[in-house]
């Protein structure tokens, strides 16, 4: 592989990109002896969503998202003689969330969720690759801090803000008809971020995995 375009290229047809990704310290715990690089990897918009809801995996038995996720990450880490990693299929699980800050291109928001900054609240990972090849990923200006913060205001059951997330809460919402918009078009904190307003993210997207997280 001769740098990221060339990893950007063989995962174009696939519609996913690079969303961040940093140089490990040597011998890192958790990644891969010989990772160089570790980049994350996740949907790139628009048709992410049609591509992959007309992929065999989507065949009505259980976790289509993630057995093809790991069928085309996998196979593309064979390829180019590097590692492939998933934020599933744990315990244990690998630590995406502390990945992702480190990956300059992603930061903690004002409501906890973390925030991309070319997609917003909508990011989310399929997967990272670690790579034998040094590269270096420049980083990103954190979009929070010229930004008013609409996303501390925009949750109707309150369960969102600077204190972290109550789950229970949220849960409890969905269940009323109140949360019939979060929960068939995405969680409406999520939308409400500027950067996730100019994504083009389908609402059947967020509502499949909206609908996962309320089972």
């Amino acid at each position: 592989m001769t740098g990221l375009h060339d990893l950007e290229a063989r995962l174009a047809p696939h519609f996913l990109t690079v969303l961040g990704g940093f140089n490990p310290d040597p011998g890192e715990a958790g990644i891969w002896k010989f990772a160089q690089t570790l980049v994350l990897i996740g949907p790139k918009e628009p048709g992410y969503w049609p591509h992959l809801t007309a992929q065999k995996e989507w065949d009505g038995r259980p976790d289509p998202v993630d057995r093809w996720s790991r069928r085309v990450i996998g196979r593309l880490a064979c390829q180019i003689g590097g590692k492939a990693l998933f934020p599933f299929g744990g315990p244990p699980f690998h630590p995406f969330y502390a990945w992702a800050l480190r990956s300059g291109q992603v930061w903690d928001s004002p409501v906890r969720l973390l925030v991309h900054a070319g997609q917003g609240l909508m990011v989310s990972f399929r997967g990272a690759l670690a790579l034998r090849e040094r590269f270096e990923i420049a980083p990103a200006t954190r979009p929070c801090d010229s930004c008013a913060a609409p996303c501390l205001r925009a949750c109707p059951a309150g369960v969102l803000g600077r204190a972290g997330y109550d789950v229970p809460g949220c849960h409890a919402f969905l269940d009323q008809p109140a949360g019939a918009d979060c929960l068939n078009a995405g969680c409406i904190t999520r939308r409400a971020c500027p950067l996730s307003a100019g994504y083009a993210r389908l609402p059947e997207h967020s509502g499949y995995h909206m609908s996962q997280f309320h089972k």
